[in-house]
């Protein structure tokens, strides 16, 4: 329908995650109908993000220094390592402020249907952090998915002789949800993970 640099930025926003062929369309629309110091702000901060920000030398959280705020906060607990697959999962735990220990990024999940491997991720460098002695728990926070599990279970046996303590966050059902609409793998592992009510 369109062409030249219109159907290029159209086909371009397009490939980001979660914007189909409409949105894609729609957003570039915008971006004509935008004043163009609103548009050289945009490119300005796209640009930066790409030349300023990198994963953390430690645990691969993303940074604008060598290492995140997170690795260098004395405050938190170095004996507890939560491992997750993305940067947005550590943004995600951190929004709780429940959790006081450190992080490890994997860079993703196990996944043999896109040729993502265990070699794919930073699971050697887990390995690294793990031998050096200081921690003495392991959360697997990996996605409750196929994948996520998958990732779970590998990293769960490849640490088990190191005598560590490995837990998996609980999972069950959602505050404010309905037991009707539930699937059934939820609801099995809310009544596996049942806690004793105190009255």
């Amino acid at each position: 329908m369109f062409d030249g640099i219109i159907a290029d930025l159209i086909e371009e926003l397009g490939r980001l995650p979660g914007v189909g062929p409409k949105s894609a369309q729609r957003i570039a629309f915008h971006l004509l109908a935008t004043e163009p110091a609103e548009v050289r702000r945009l490119v300005v901060a796209i640009s930066e993000v790409k030349e300023k920000v990198r994963f953390c030398e430690v645990c691969g959280n993303i940074t604008e220094d060598v290492r995140c705020r997170i690795c260098r906060d004395p405050r938190r607990d170095p004996t507890v390592l939560c491992v997750v697959e993305e940067a947005k999962d550590v943004v995600a735990i951190e929004r709780t402020r429940e959790f006081r220990g450190r992080y490890h990024v994997l860079g993703g999940a196990i996944n043999p249907m896109n040729g993502v491997g265990p070699d794919d991720l930073r699971i050697r460098e887990l390995l690294v952090r793990l031998g050096e002695g200081e921690i003495t728990e392991m959360i697997l926070a990996t996605d409750p998915n196929l994948e996520g599990e998958a990732t779970a279970a590998y990293l769960a046996r490849l640490v088990k002789p190191m005598g560590l303590r490995v837990t998996r966050p609980a999972s069950g059902l959602p505050v404010g949800g309905d037991l009707e609409y539930a699937d059934e793998i939820t609801l099995g592992r809310a009544f596996e993970g049942r806690r004793s009510l105190d009255v």
